[in-house]
Parts: C-alpha cells; sequence; structure tokens
C-alpha cells in the first residue's frame, strides 16, 4: 500500500488528505457549530445556558473515552468497519439531538454522538501512519491540520446564522448530512489500509497490555504528551476566547467572529509553513525551537497581562505568536509519536488523541478557577502547558535510546 502511494498521482494524494481531514474536522465541528445555539437550546428546553453547557461536557467526556475504545477495534478488525460503526453511530445520535425535547435527552445524546464521531479522528490519525510514508507523515498532518482549520473559521459563523434564521435543531440536521456524506467517501474512495489481525484480542487484559506497550516506548511518550500540553494553548483559546474579546474589550459578537477567524488562518497557515521547514529541518530540530519560542511568547504574555501592558492590538498579537507555535509544532510531534509503531498505531493514535483531549479538557477547566476578568486566565494556561510541554521533552528525550524519525524510516541509536 506504501509503495502504491509513493507513486499515485498528485490529485489522488491530496483527494486521500481531504477525506482524511474530513474525518479530523468532524468532532470540532459538532462542538464548534452548536454553541451559539446555547440561548436558543436553553430556552426550548426550559433551562439555563449554563446547563446547557452540560452537552459540551458530556460531548468531552464521550470523545475522551471513546479514543481508548476505537484504538483496539481499528487493530483487530482493520480501519474502516469500526470507522463504519462510528459514523452510523454519529449519524443515529445526530438524529436524535433533533428530536430532543429535554436537556437530558440532548445531554445523553451528545454523549453517543462523540462516541461514533470520536472514531473518525482516531481513524484517520492511524491511516496517515498506514497510507503515507513516514518521511511524508508531518507534511500529511500539517494538510489534515489545513483542513481541520475550518472548524473554528466557518462552524460558529454558520452556527450563528443558523440559529438566527431558523430552529436550534437544523445545525444538527446540517452535521447528520455532514457525516452521510463522509461515509459514502470512505465507503467509495477510502481504501483499507491495515489488514485485520485475528490475533489481536479484545479481553480487558491484552487490550491494558497493547497501551502500556505504546505507552512504554519513550519517544510516543515524550511527544504525545509534550504535544498535547502544546496542544492545550489551543484549547485555552478557544474557552476564553469569549470572555477575552466579548466581555473585556466589548467587542461585538459579529466583530469576535472575524478576529476568530483571523487567528485562526494563523493557526492553518503556521501549519503550512511547516510543511516547507519539513523539507530543510527534521521533525526534532522544528519541535525544539517551535516549543522554546512558544514558551518565551506565552511568558511575555503572561508578565504584560498581570501588568496590563497589552490592549486589545498587543493581546492579539500574543495570541497570534501562540498559535503560529501550537500550528507549526503539533504536526511533527504527532508525526514523531507514531513513527515507532506499525502493528499497534491504532493503539498509539487513540492513546495520543485521549491525551490531547484530556490535557486540552484540564486547559479549559484551568481557565474557569482563575477569577478574573482580564486576559490573565488566557495567559497564564498558556505559559503553565508551554512550560510544562517544554519540560517533558526535555526530560523525555533523555531515556529515548533507539529513535525512529519522523522524516525517514531509518532508526537513529543513541
Amino acid at each position: 500500500m506504501i509503495h502504491e502511494l509513493k507513486t499515485m498521482t498528485k490529485k489522488r494524494y491530496f483527494f486521500l488528505i481531504i477525506i482524511l481531514g474530513s474525518l479530523t474536522a468532524l468532532a470540532p465541528f459538532s462542538i464548534d457549530m452548536y454553541l451559539p445555539g446555547f440561548k436558543a437550546i436553553a430556552k426550548y428546553l426550559h433551562t439555563s445556558t449554563d446547563e446547557v453547557a452540560l452537552s459540551l461536557s458530556s460531548f468531552f467526556i464521550g470523545i475522551s473515552a471513546g479514543q481508548l475504545l476505537y484504538g483496539p477495534l481499528l487493530d483487530r478488525f482493520g480501519r474502516k468497519k469500526p470507522l463504519y460503526f462510528g459514523l452510523c453511530l454519529y449519524i443515529l445520535t445526530s438524529i436524535g439531538c433533533f428530536f430532543s425535547s429535554s436537556l437530558e435527552m440532548l445531554i445523553v445524546m451528545r454523549f453517543f454522538q462523540a462516541l461514533g464521531g470520536c472514531a473518525a479522528s482516531v481513524a484517520a490519525m492511524a491511516m496517515v501512519r498506514d497510507l503515507f510514508p513516514v518521511e511524508d507523515n508531518a507534511k500529511v498532518f500539517a494538510l489534515l491540520i489545513l483542513v481541520l482549520g475550518a472548524s473554528p473559521m466557518l462552524a460558529p459563523t454558520a452556527g450563528s446564522y443558523i440559529t438566527a434564521n431558523f430552529e436550534w435543531q437544523v445545525i444538527f440536521l446540517i452535521l447528520t448530512i455532514m457525516a452521510v456524506l463522509i461515509l459514502l467517501a470512505v465507503i467509495f474512495f477510502l481504501p483499507e489500509s491495515y489488514e485485520p489481525d485475528p490475533s489481536y484480542s479484545l479481553k480487558p487484559l491484552p487490550i491494558i497490555t497493547h497501551f502500556i506497550t505504546v505507552l512504554k516506548d519513550p519517544q510516543f511518550f515524550t511527544y504525545a504528551i509534550s504535544g498535547a500540553f502544546v496542544f492545550a494553548g489551543l484549547f485555552a483559546y478557544v474557552s476564553s476566547s469569549p470572555i477575552v474579546f466579548i466581555e473585556v474589550f466589548k467587542v461585538s459578537e459579529k466583530n469576535f467572529g472575524w478576529i476568530f477567524a483571523g487567528l485562526s488562518v494563523g493557526f492553518i497557515g503556521s501549519s503550512q509553513v511547516n510543511s516547507q521547514l519539513v523539507k530543510h529541518y527534521k521533525s526534532e530540530q522544528i519541535v525544539n525551537v517551535t516549543m522554546f519560542c512558544m514558551v518565551i511568547i506565552s511568558a511575555i504574555f503572561l508578565i504584560g497581562s498581570f501588568n496590563g501592558w497589552f490592549g486589545m492590538a498587543g493581546t492579539i498579537a500574543m495570541i497570534f505568536g501562540v498559535l503560529c507555535c501550537v500550528g507549526i509544532c503539533s504536526p511533527n510531534t504527532s508525526a514523531l509519536s507514531l513513527a515507532p509503531f506499525t502493528k499497534n498505531a491504532g493503539s498509539a493514535s487513540a492513546l495520543m488523541g485521549a491525551f490531547q483531549m484530556a490535557i486540552g479538557s484540564l486547559a479549559s477547566v484551568g481557565i474557569t478557577l482563575i477569577k478574573s476578568q482580564t486576559t490573565l486566565p488566557m495567559a497564564a494556561v498558556m505559559a503553565a502547558s508551554s512550560l510544562i510541554a517544554f519540560c517533558v521533552l526535555f526530560i523525555g528525550k533523555r531515556f529515548i535510546k533507539h529513535k525512529v524519525d519522523a522524516n525517514s524510516d531509518v532508526v537513529v541509536m543513541h
């Protein structure tokens, strides 16, 4: 399969990336698109927006748990059968969200919608490792971020227009249609990239053993954990940006949408700069420099926020700098995390996704714990996550004895 893909046309190459990118973007779209509808949902279900937010929490719980569920299934049954199951579950539960008549029903449906939707992201990550040569992985992950970046640019805006002109349920109807189209693309155009392994046991003890095997690899642990803390900077931004711009800087909701989209362009653009960087530098070198830069930028942002140095323009500049670091670093940490694995790529992909969601969720919670109507909570969480990422990288690299480089198939002995 890899040999075949090395000789494929550019059209086929990018078509596969679009499908994989759509799979990766399904869960973020499911989050971002319905956020503007919170007030309408609360009114319809006779509750408060704080209570409606429980449906977002249940989604995060579902997607975190689902990451670990699908890893073993992808390694046991191949990539496409678990993906079919997940997408079908997502479609059915999206219809359930559409017909939700109570808050409790919406919370439950959102949990199972997340369980279905996370099959798409886990399978997409594993299939990058399956379908493309190792030396292309960082570039492919950067291209996936290009597709993934459409979510924070398009989904909230689309959700606000839908909520303004239609009932909030239409949001879930559109998500259902999106999932059906993605399922058809997977069925007819996405190749099976991994032969089912009948010897792979789905009993709890062997599954745990597989996860432990992955976790014991120092390269995976180092880059998956440090990469997850880097990605937490993005979670911190998404969680606190409405407070920072709408409540602190008194920006209108419409202008907030433009600011949010503009900063997303920076995140996406930097991931594409990475596509050029990997042609000249190793992923390990890019990660080292980018994490150091992220620590410096976020530290300046924290000190400036504490002392009231930054207005709105300065705040945007600081956030832009952090997001650029995330956009460049994340594809490389993902590629380095998965590089050592062929047999357990599904489990490795699932663990990496679980780390990202769990640590990202902690970053979001951290925002709420710092009681300050300023930019300080965002800056503090960004600074803390980037510093932890750098420390994990610095310490973890000392334990990597057999490094598999993400830019080649060569194992480097240390």
